[in-house]
């Protein structure tokens, strides 16, 4: 009797340990994909730019899509808080890329200069990237948040404090509207 009672509690010990180790795994990977974001953004944020000299030529007459490129960024930049909380001010600029993008196909010579491809090609990889790497933190998100609910992992969760993770999620309801370019 004594062995059963040494061997259950051993199997409860070993399963705390697990279920106590997963929700660390969990929570590291949530931290580690935040991060990730903010290693895309950075990235992006060094290419624009670039890519704005390279523009600027051809563009002229275009000042106001260029400032608002310019603003999009120094906003998101100076942002604070959390990642999830910059999110809105990330979001504005993809906006303001994809307007640029779309003025830029007025200009031949621009969408022919090779600077410019590269900038836009590393651009669009960047903004892929981002999204990449959103969807990966709310997927670890979605998995720690899971395993913090599920029964009996929630009693281990409650008991060492596991709070559920935000997802990155888009805020303004016109962020999900396509961007409309006006000549």
């Amino acid at each position: 009797m004594t062995w059963i009672l040494i061997a259950i509690i051993a199997v409860i010990v070993l399963w705390l340990i697990y279920t106590y180790n997963r929700l660390i795994t969990l929570r590291m990977r949530s931290n580690e994909a935040i991060s990730d974001i903010d290693v895309q953004t950075k990235r992006r944020y060094d290419l624009i730019p670039n890519l704005m000299e390279t523009v600027k030529g051809y563009m002229q007459h275009e000042r106001g899509v260029l400032e608002d490129v310019t603003k999009a960024r120094t906003e998101a930049m100076q942002a604070g808080g959390s990642p999830l909380e910059r999110q809105e001010k990330d979001n504005a600029l993809s906006g303001t890329l994809k307007t640029l993008f779309a003025v830029a196909e007025n200009y031949p010579q621009l969408k022919a200069n090779e600077n410019f491809l590269e900038l836009q090609r590393e651009l669009t990889d960047t903004e892929d990237k981002i999204q990449a790497a959103r969807r990966f933190y709310n997927a670890n998100v979605r998995d720690l948040n899971t395993k913090i609910e599920v029964f009996p992992a929630s009693l281990v969760a409650k008991m060492f404090g596991f709070a559920e993770m935000k997802f990155f999620e888009v805020s303004a309801s016109a962020e999900r509207e396509p961007v409309k370019v006006k000549f």
